[in-house]
């Protein structure tokens, strides 16, 4: 079984990439951490790696796509709270992020999300599963 989870996102800018993660509350594992790369520590044990392009493109031989045109991934990151998700989508806004959908509800979900700052896209979501429609029923 999986022990833990690392993402790996290309950056232009790794230094803005972890400013603005910075300013959203998200801390760093210094020692995954260095000039080409930064460990963004997520949760316990899930991570997103934020690497320089051309470190990133050494594990590839694809072409990088342009997140701020195409989408590959949507992160999408589950926060304890619908109070929760609306405080981290301001810091989003004035740490300079993208909002690039409206904010979506349903009886049991709450979410909305936002570009970082190289297209990435994030969902941020609330879930209450006691409220979850039961297949079948």
């Amino acid at each position: 079984m999986v022990n833990q989870i690392f993402v790996n996102l290309p950056v232009k800018d790794l230094r803005r990439s972890t400013d603005f993660f910075g300013k959203l509350g998200f801390s760093f594992n210094p020692k995954f951490t260095d000039e080409n790369s930064a460990c963004l520590v997520i949760g316990e044990n899930i991570f997103a790696m934020l690497l320089v392009e051309s470190f990133f493109q050494t594990f590839t031989k694809k072409e990088i796509s342009d997140a701020g045109k195409t989408t590959e991934v949507l992160l999408a990151v589950q926060l304890e709270s619908r109070d929760k998700v609306d405080q981290l989508m301001k810091k989003v806004v004035d740490a300079g992020g993208t909002l690039y959908r409206d904010p979506y509800e349903y009886d049991w979900m709450y979410g909305h999300s936002f570009a970082d700052p190289d297209g990435h896209q994030w969902e941020v979501f609330y879930m209450d599963e006691s409220k979850m429609p039961q297949p079948g029923r």
